[in-house]
């Protein structure tokens, strides 16, 4: 732990961040003497006239028994956290740690409410962090929001929305169909699928704090953007949709009753319309008065379903009368049950699996608690415990009812009192019989109109009191569409905070304590209405079936895919889950869809897939640290680690490129050169040698989102280094992974060599030889109007490369005062370079003097691939003599052939050795003027001693012996002006200065010399003279 130096200061009175109540009494204060410049701000528990800029009260305490900046771990250090390495208010950075203290007030003070917490742990009560302020601005203070238990919130809301219509009118029917045998399965194969789903929210939901937005954000954080956002959107859709399905399955119930009693209010399609709009209103209303009132009417529902679930059990115990034993009912009886045990296929429907496509909408509903997550106390426990306690007691009563009614009442029976026989009657046949009653003819001639077969109304006929029956059913109904009338706002709220889609931020905004999405309400009411009035949905209601599945799939793949990622940060509370169970129920989720409705299951898929498009093509600036990233870094550390496992072959050489780019922002130029032929193809790595420790990460953060927004495929790093050099140095040597290794050093030409230090011009040089000795290609990019940008952004400046103007063409760079926020490299405007625009039918030059490996002819080639380099045509120089011009060129033209290249156009350069210009020589004798010793060809000993200290000198002698060496830059400068003035690009082999024997400023002068007054870019590309083409198949 860092100490600290203690000044004279006032004394303190305070009880101590460090307090730990329920272990110690509070602590002392500090005497005289004993504070250090971290002290308590006012108001904080400690009485100081010197505020100061670190935690108030940190040192407020003898814990560790002497002064320190480090605090203890607390609650609010990790509140809100989302990327690696954020500051947490209160903690301490690694720089207040290891480094010298400078007072900087206001940084890292605690709010008082923080301080107020002297156990570390968080307030009671509703949820720290953006949930309390996403209130009105400047209102005072906020009225605390509701919020609910397991049992209230999350297991009643999700019983009433797993019960329904099915459960009265349609579950009788199927025990009658399947028998009880084959209904228990179905019943038990749909709660596996929802048990399995059950689990897999239960994990993700208690794996990190849950906030509103239920099933999507749990998608959303779990899968990501892309995948959570499509389902936000359907899910939202269809919770609207359910609305009205629920309310006109009321609705129509209501209207059967008035047509029991001939008391129609217009026409049988009109009723439901009127009816249903009425009734959704009142759910609106119910809903907009708040949560607590909407979680009253649920209880009410409740105890309504409750009351007619006992009085259909009292119903099935109460002796039958004569009216309900013609209508089949018959108490419990043994034979009944053995009877009804078996199944009796009838109709079109009568398959196992058409009745489970019928029977399995009604064990949904299990994500109605976890919708509406933003108002629960602790949705971590809610949502497990209310969830799965929802499924098992709602499975309990599926099981209950189908084996109790299936022994009450058999499959067929005419409903008349004349069928009364005695028993054992001759010419009887079926169960009833030995019950004293005869319906053979009806059964035989299959037209009984009541029994388990034919009569929906069984359970109403069944009870003790048949209105409460339906009674149950309205219940059942009511609650159903207002659980998905509170869900589908909720829902849609958070998929609108979230900014995912265009045009929907405006429904995200909140009201009152519980931040309620009135307009969301609204456009929910505004979908129910219109296919209220639509009446007819039949065709809708397997979509959104196969919306709640699409729903479960991904929930379950969620829970699977976190689990496989193997990610530390995958720790759910909720052990009780399998990663394998989630996979299987994802799979099963998805052949019920199809099983289910095949066009509603391509229909769902399509829209997932066109929205999750829109999102992939979008890419929103969100980081919720999904398990896709997660997946992302395994596949990448998998395949980095099994590609060191295969040799290299020169079929698979790629141009591995590290670009001395410094802020790559400040030559854009050299960036796009190498992103595009490197785009999808190989490695490109931007260097960056910092003169200067940064004070933060996230300048290097806004250059890898420059790049990102300038399209180009490339990795960022930089490295700290007392000079250029030694930087490079360090890069060649440790940049890459594995096989992903830079093979190629690009860095752009020095133009000021003439005027910079002398030293700078010796490191520029040294960069070069280093690259050789590492055996690295190089290649050096020469612009005509240079390659720096930076003279409306000065971020910052590289004393190497440019000392007395603009900062050009180098890579080292020193933070300068007032540098630029990284969002500006972001927002800046991007420089277009010659490298972005379509370079038509020019062409692409390159002179293969000496052979390299063949890196000057790959890299043009991979550029001329590119659909704006597509049209050029590729020329090939090289040198050769005069009487020989013929064969040399069928020589190259067959080599070439053989690289399958697609270079036909070759040109044999025979005036290559002819003396240059007199005129050229005399301005290359100048040019290097300056850098000479004029030793007068004295002994090496002599010229050494004279060279001390300025090696870069050019001695008489160095100067004769590469006299040849020198015209013939001199000539090539002028072939290249005569061959190449209008081409697009100039690819040429530089020549190679010996190390120790060729001085820096003779170096550079050849490499001037031979580029100097070209219009087109000159890349000068020097591979490490090992083969990087191949003409072999193996």
């Amino acid at each position: 732990m860092a100490e600290l130096s203690i000044p004279d200061l006032p004394p303190a009175h305070c009880s101590g961040r460090f307090t730990i109540s329920t272990l110690l009494p509070p602590l002392p204060c500090m005497e005289e003497g004993d504070r250090g410049p971290y002290a308590p701000t006012e108001g904080s528990g400690c009485d100081s006239a010197q505020p100061t800029h670190l935690s108030s009260s940190t040192l407020c305490t003898r814990t560790f028994g002497y002064n320190t900046v480090d605090v203890v771990p607390a609650y609010e250090h990790y509140a809100n956290s989302k990327g690696v390495g954020d500051l947490r208010k209160g903690r301490p950075s690694l720089a207040d740690l290891h480094s010298i203290l400078k007072p900087d007030p206001g940084r890292f003070r605690t709010p008082v409410s923080d301080l107020q917490q002297s156990n570390g742990l968080p307030e009671a009560g509703p949820e720290a962090g953006l949930e309390e302020a996403e209130g009105e601005p400047g209102r005072a203070s906020m009225p605390e929001p509701v919020r609910f238990g397991w049992v209230k919130g999350v297991m009643i809301r999700c019983m009433l929305n797993i019960w329904g219509v099915i459960l009265y009118l349609r579950l009788p029917w199927i025990t009658a169909q399947a028998g009880i045998a084959l209904t228990w399965l179905i019943i038990l194969m749909s709660v596996t699928v929802t048990t399995i789903t059950g689990l897999s929210i239960s994990a993700i939901s208690t794996n990190g704090k849950v906030k509103s937005g239920g099933t999507y954000f749990l998608i959303s954080r779990s899968l990501g953007p892309e995948l959570g956002g499509s389902i936000g959107l359907i899910f939202a859709f269809a919770n609207a949709v359910a609305v009205a399905m629920h309310t006109v399955g009321f609705a129509e119930t209501v209207r059967d009753l008035l047509q029991e009693h001939n008391s129609l209010i217009v026409d049988p399609t009109n009723d439901i319309r009127i009816i249903g709009v009425i009734t959704v209103t009142v759910l609106l209303g119910i809903s907009l008065a708040g949560m607590e009132w909407e979680a009253k009417a649920q209880i009410l529902f409740f105890l309504v379903i409750l009351v007619s679930f006992i009085n259909y059990l009292v119903g099935t115990v109460i002796p039958a009368t004569a009216e309900k034993q013609a209508k089949g009912f018959f108490s419990y009886r043994a034979d009944i049950f053995a009877q009804n045990f078996v199944p009796n296929w009838r109709g079109p429907e009568g398959s196992f699996f058409g009745l489970f496509s019928i029977f399995f909408p009604s064990a949904t509903g299990i994500l109605a608690g976890a919708n509406i997550s933003g108002d629960l106390k602790d949705p971590a426990v809610a949502i497990p415990k209310g969830t799965l306690m929802a499924i098992f007691w709602t499975t309990v009563s599926y099981l209950v009812l189908s084996a109790t009614i299936g022994a009450c009442v058999v499959r067929d029976a005419s409903g008349s009192l004349n069928d009364s026989v005695a028993v054992g009657s001759p010419g009887c046949e079926g169960l009833a019989c030995s019950f004293g009653w005869n319906f053979t003819a009806c059964a035989q001639q299959q037209s009984c109109r009541y029994g388990l077969s034919n009569y929906y109304q069984s359970m109403s006929m069944v009870s003790g009191f048949g209105p409460l029956i339906t009674a149950g059913i309205f219940g059942a109904t009511l609650s159903s569409a207002l659980a998905c009338l509170v869900s589908a706002p909720k829902v849609f709220q958070c998929l609108c905070k979230d900014q995912l889609y265009p045009l929907i931020g405006f429904f995200g905004k909140g009201y009152g304590r519980n931040s309620e999405p009135i307009r969301g309400y609204m456009l929910t009411y505004v979908i129910a209405i219109g296919f209220i009035l639509i009446a007819e949905l039949n065709a809708i209601a397997p979509i959104i079936s196969n919306f709640f599945l699409c729903s479960y799939a991904l929930i379950n793949f969620s829970c699977f895919h976190a689990s496989i990622t193997n990610s530390p940060g995958w720790r759910p509370s909720f052990r009780y889950y399998s990663k394998w169970a989630a996979l299987f129920g994802a799979a099963v989720s998805v052949v019920i869809m199809f099983l289910l409705t095949w066009w509603a299951a391509l229909i769902a898929f399509g829209i997932v897939i066109f929205l999750l498009g829109y999102v992939l093509y979008k890419k929103p600036d969100v980081n919720w640290g999904s398990s896709m990233q997660a997946s992302s870094y395994n596949m990448a550390l998998n395949y980095s680690v099994g590609l060191s496992e295969v040799d290299e072959h020169i079929k698979n050489y790629r141009p591995q490129c590290l670009v001395l780019t410094g802020p790559p922002n400040f030559r854009p130029a050299l960036v796009d050169f190498v992103g595009t032929f490197t785009k999808n193809l190989s490695l490109m790595l931007c260097g960056n040698v910092l003169i200067k420790m940064p004070e933060s990460r996230l300048m290097a953060d806004g250059h890898t989102k420059w790049l990102m927004k300038r399209k180009i495929k490339a990795f960022y790093t930089d490295v700290v280094a007392e000079d250029l050099r030694s930087g490079v140095q360090m890069l060649i040597q440790a940049a890459g992974l594995g096989k992903m290794r830079p093979n190629i050093l690009v860095l752009g030409y020095k133009r000021n060599w003439r005027t910079a230090s002398p030293q700078s011009l010796e490191d520029y040089v040294g960069i070069l030889h280093d690259a050789f000795d590492f055996k690295y290609g190089v290649c050096l990019m020469r612009m005509k109007e240079g390659l720096n940008v930076s003279r409306v952004l000065q971020a910052h400046v590289n004393p190497t490369f440019e000392a007395a103007e603009h900062p050009k063409n180098g890579t080292g760079s020193r933070a300068a005062p007032g540098a630029v926020d990284p969002t500006t490299l972001v927002s800046e405007q991007q420089a277009s370079t010659i490298f972005q625009s379509e370079q038509g039918k020019k062409t692409i030059d390159i002179y293969w003097l000496f052979d390299d490996g063949g890196l000057t002819l790959l890299i043009p080639y991979l550029l001329g691939r590119k659909k704006r380099w597509g049209k050029c045509k590729i020329r090939v120089f090289v040198g050769g003599q005069i009487n020989r011009m013929d064969e040399e060129r069928k020589a190259i033209v067959s080599l070439l052939s053989k690289f399958r290249l697609g270079f036909h156009e070759v040109h044999i350069l025979p005036d290559i050795n002819q003396k240059p210009r007199p005129e050229h020589i005399k301005r290359f004798d100048e040019l290097i003027a300056p850098f000479r010793l004029n030793d007068g060809f004295k002994d090496e000993a002599t010229v050494n001693e004279m060279r001390q200290g300025c090696p870069w000198k050019i001695s008489d002698e160095e100067v004769d012996k590469n006299r040849a060496k020198s015209l013939r830059q001199v000539r090539l400068n002028e072939i290249l002006l005569d061959y190449s003035r209008d081409a697009a690009l100039i690819a040429i082999t530089p020549p190679i200065g010996r190390k120790g024997r060729c001085p820096s400023s003779l170096y550079m002068a050849w490499l001037e010399t031979l580029s100097q007054d070209l219009r087109p870019p000159v890349i000068l590309t020097r591979g490490n003279q090992e083969n990087v083409l191949t003409f072999y198949c193996q």
